[in-house]
């Protein structure tokens, strides 16, 4: 008996589709449109259900310190179930690496948008996609939700530090990281249709939040974005077409509304605008538990919230934990006619697009050959690279004629203050390790301060906190 057209690797991608869609049940199809997080990433959840997708929250990891090899193992055990499933089906396994692989301990971690954005340098981020493929791609896993091109117009944002900038002309020049996360498009490539160029060194690329995210009333975190559509296009879609231009693959949408109408629920920006006006033919995927807050009191309401954002235009769920509810209640949805059936299939079909141009089908498991570029020495010279062209000096002394910097190559002493001056956790910020970062000795690398401990004659330092220590010492450089 002749194998299924979608097994053939060399049939066109829009036939496998076809052929694999025809085959599948409501449910199954359903399935297709569900990420869940890895704790319920069971072998039934997997096997027997089909999930679609699995990812890992911040700061969720195989164990402690887990090691790059764990996080392989970990992946290739859970898509050993998903190929058990009746079709053989692989999943997408996806991580938030937005500053390097960060969720890894030893993982290069590279400085975060906000920094970047600093450096103008888009060749710079086109070579720490690269980069950080390599090290996701090392560790079994397909897709990074990343980069945030979020356009920052207010500071009082708390997730400032993933915006590249507050031009948006800048996160536009910027968007090169795409084409080093996925690898570089040919010139013939079809307009928005997705992309990747080696399943064995890059991984597909997420634009988020589309959109407006950056731009919400007095910068409220998952607020509201009060503005015309001309200046939604021409402020906070400005990167998009760009990144669509460069084959990237998934869209996830953001909490945040547009003049009250949450993201997540809107029809006119998912559908006629994101997938019709600017061409986008990969899949739309919601953000971690979006879909709950279309409820005044969050997934109160569940099957209200899955009609209203599938119906909207939304092709994959980040459930992440309530998997099997939302199996139960998008099957029922469909079969009492609230979401029409088309709408499925379309969703799916985009999603099926997205896992045979990625080859999860031919090549389902991680490369083991890839595991020592997790953090070597090649990608940590990038990292160091990035920091230096970011620092940005606002002013050097007080005297032009006797800059501050560079120091004297004759100084004895040098005063380091400051409470995160010694703590890599700090200083590496949030999304590294845990989602909201952690203080002390979190990952591994060393800081400039090491290097002044062992090379300066002289050290002292101090740390400031909420009672004030006085210098004990002279002629410190401060």
């Amino acid at each position: 008996m002749a194998a299924p057209l979608y097994r053939d690797a060399s049939a066109p991608v829009e036939a496998r589709v076809r052929d694999l869609l025809a085959r599948m049940t409501l449910r199954e199809k359903a399935a297709q449109m569900a990420q869940i997080e890895r704790g319920v990433a069971s072998p039934r959840a997997l096997a027997e259900l089909g999930a679609g997708s699995v990812l890992n929250a911040g700061g969720s990891a195989p164990r402690e310190r887990a090691s790059p090899a764990d996080w392989a193992a970990m992946v290739d055990g859970m898509q050993r179930h998903a190929l058990a499933s009746r079709l053989g089906v692989p999943i997408l396994y996806g991580t938030d690496a937005v500053h390097g692989h960060n969720n890894v301990y030893g993982a290069t971690v590279f400085p975060h948008n906000v920094g970047l954005g600093a450096t103008r340098d888009a060749e710079l981020a086109r070579r720490i996609g690269e980069a950080t493929a390599l090290e996701v791609r090392a560790t079994g896993i397909h897709w990074t939700f990343a980069p945030c091109v979020a356009v920052c117009r207010d500071p009082r944002w708390g997730r400032c530090y993933e915006s590249y900038s507050e031009d948006p002309e800048i996160v536009r020049s910027l968007t090169t990281i795409v084409s080093g996360l996925q690898g570089q498009l040919p010139a013939d490539h079809p307009h928005g249709y997705p992309f990747l160029a080696s399943v064995r060194e890059n991984v597909l690329a997420c634009a988020k939040h589309f959109v407006g995210d950056g731009g919400t009333d007095k910068g409220l975190n998952e607020g509201n974005a009060i503005c015309s559509y001309e200046d939604l296009e021409a402020i906070h879609m400005t990167p998009y077409p760009d990144c669509i231009a460069q084959g990237v693959a998934t869209v996830m949408a953001s909490y945040s509304k547009w003049n009250g109408e949450p993201l997540h629920s809107s029809r006119y920006l998912l559908t006629d605008v994101l997938k019709g006006k600017l061409g986008f033919k990969g899949f739309v995927i919601s953000d971690w538990e979006g879909i709950d807050r279309l409820c005044e009191h969050r997934g109160s309401d569940y099957r209200y919230c899955i009609s209203q954002s599938v119906n909207a235009g939304m092709d994959m769920i980040m459930i992440p934990h309530r998997f099997e509810k939302f199996l139960e209640d998008i099957v029922f949805l469909v079969e009492t006619g609230e979401i029409p059936m088309s709408r499925i299939d379309d969703a799916v079909e985009r999603i099926l697009r997205v896992k045979f141009i990625s080859g999860v089908f031919e090549h389902p498991f991680s490369d083991h050959s890839l595991l020592d570029i997790v953090g070597c020495k090649e990608h940590r010279l990038l990292a160091r690279e990035a920091v230096r062209k970011s620092l940005v000096l606002l002013k050097n002394g007080k005297d032009q004629k006797a800059p501050f910097l560079p120091l004297s190559k004759n100084a004895k002493r040098i005063l380091v203050s400051g409470t995160h001056a010694d703590d890599i956790g700090y200083q590496c910020g949030g999304w590294t390790i845990a989602w909201h970062g952690d203080s002390g000795k979190i990952t591994l690398g060393k800081m400039e301060l090491c290097f002044a401990q062992t090379n300066i004659c002289s050290y002292k330092f101090f740390r400031t906190s909420y009672i004030l220590y006085f210098v004990l010492s002279s002629n410190c450089l401060t």
